[in-house]
């Protein structure tokens, strides 16, 4: 809206000068009305529209990432080469040690796991995105324990939905849920590993969620806790 406003005093700029300079004392004179002050706001708006794009496209669209000029996010910088919204640090959460992480999953059968009792789960890897709700895009490789698998040692049942629940300290979307279509979906994991790596702290180490077609701020960091849900 505000490049478009811009645009169009930029365009006419020529008549309002025009105009100031034509009008007598004590009189207004109006604008005249007609198809071409249609045409040059239509102009404008499509220009600026079209600029917009250009310049925060290439955060989804990478080929064009070279023209991002207004987008929040850059698609290649950040750890692991994947942008991040909210770090490790801003959560409150740091790098959480090995020997003191435990994942709690409570269910007909509740238990808990270890980083190194997850590492030796099965494990299986996805290419999935983070697109999150800025409008940035990212795909990875991601590898870790099957969420699925984790509902059936817990005994859930086939129409068991999940809550969520982060270490993180501060922040919205400590909580998330996942449905049956996402929690039973073969796809989802508690990744343990990006593009190969152990997670970075900002990626949510030592365990986050991935889910397909869900937003990035649900695929939860810093997972603690799976609840399964009746």
């Amino acid at each position: 809206m505000v490049g478009a406003l811009v645009l169009h005093v930029a365009v006419k700029a020529p008549e309002i000068r025009d105009h100031w300079r034509r009008r007598s004392p004590g009189t207004l004179a109006l604008p005249a009305r007609g198809e071409p002050d249609r045409r040059s706001l239509l102009a404008a708006v499509g220009a600026a529209a079209g600029a917009v794009t250009l310049s925060t496209v290439g955060q989804s669209f990478t080929p064009l990432k070279g023209f991002i000029l207004f987008a929040p996010r850059h698609p290649d910088r950040g750890p692991q080469g994947l942008p991040v919204n909210r770090t490790a640090a801003a959560a409150g959460v740091g790098r959480i040690a090995d020997e003191t992480y435990r994942l709690v999953v409570e269910g007909p059968q509740p238990y808990t796991l270890t980083v190194d009792e997850l590492r030796a789960l099965p494990q299986h890897q996805v290419e999935l995105p983070i697109a999150c709700v800025e409008g940035w895009s990212r795909s990875a490789r991601w590898s870790g324990v099957r969420v699925v698998d984790l509902l059936e040692r817990a005994g859930a049942g086939p129409d068991a939905r999940i809550r969520v629940v982060s270490l993180q300290l501060r922040g919205g979307y400590r909580v998330s849920e996942l449905g049956r279509a996402h929690a039973r979906d073969p796809l989802t994991l508690l990744a343990l590993r990006l593009n190969g790596e152990e997670l970075d702290p900002d990626h949510g180490y030592p365990v986050r969620l991935i889910a397909p077609n869900r937003p990035g701020v649900l695929q939860t960091k810093w997972v603690g806790r799976l609840e399964v849900l009746s």
